[in-house]
């Protein structure tokens, strides 16, 4: 798609169960009614696809992101706007993200660590806990948190349907500066 105008990039960071991948799917639908094309790169699917094999070391986390980014850039250059949907717990990872990619929109999942084991269906958090996995994110591995995104949802305290709402009127406006550029 020669000429295309570069997607967005809509980055969603947060502790596992913080609500990035329930927001990131709810948004599909609105963007693409808005004419947008749309896709969503899920980090739990991602890992089992294109990072098959890499652990959780900081290292293997950062190129896990690396990959995600390519990935994202040659969407966005063709004019997809681009769901990311991935813990990312290290500043330096999003740090990157950002440098990288032009479009680029953090989207910090706010949501507290205890409300965020209250739902985990998967059960990580008491597997963490009771040591069966280790550099869990939250448990044995730190999440820094982002100190300036551009957008903040707060899961447990805001309905689907606002944050959603909020994501739409920042991109919208972020849309035509851009139309008017």
């Amino acid at each position: 798609m020669s000429g295309a105008k570069p997607g967005m990039v809509l980055w969603f960071t947060g502790l596992s169960g913080a609500g990035k991948t329930t927001t990131a799917r709810a948004l599909l639908e609105p963007l693409r009614q808005s004419g947008l094309q749309v896709e969503l790169l899920d980090g739990d699917e991602l890992r089992s696809v294109i990072s098959k094999g890499l652990g959780f070391s900081r290292e293997d986390r950062l190129e896990n992101i690396r990959r995600i980014v390519y990935i994202s850039k040659l969407l966005a250059r063709n004019g997809v706007t681009v769901l990311v949907s991935a813990i990312t717990p290290y500043r330096e990872m999003r740090e990157l993200a950002r440098r990288e990619l032009p479009g680029y929109v953090e989207i910090f999942v706010d949501c507290p660590l205890e409300e965020c084991e209250r739902r985990d269906t998967k059960g990580l958090y008491a597997k963490a806990r009771r040591a069966e996995i280790t550099h869990f994110t939250g448990i044995g591995d730190s999440y820094e948190p982002p100190e300036q995104p551009d957008i903040v949802i707060r899961t447990h305290v805001d309905e689907l349907s606002s944050n959603v709402a909020l994501i739409m009127d920042y991109i919208l406006l972020k849309a035509g500066r851009r139309d008017a550029v």
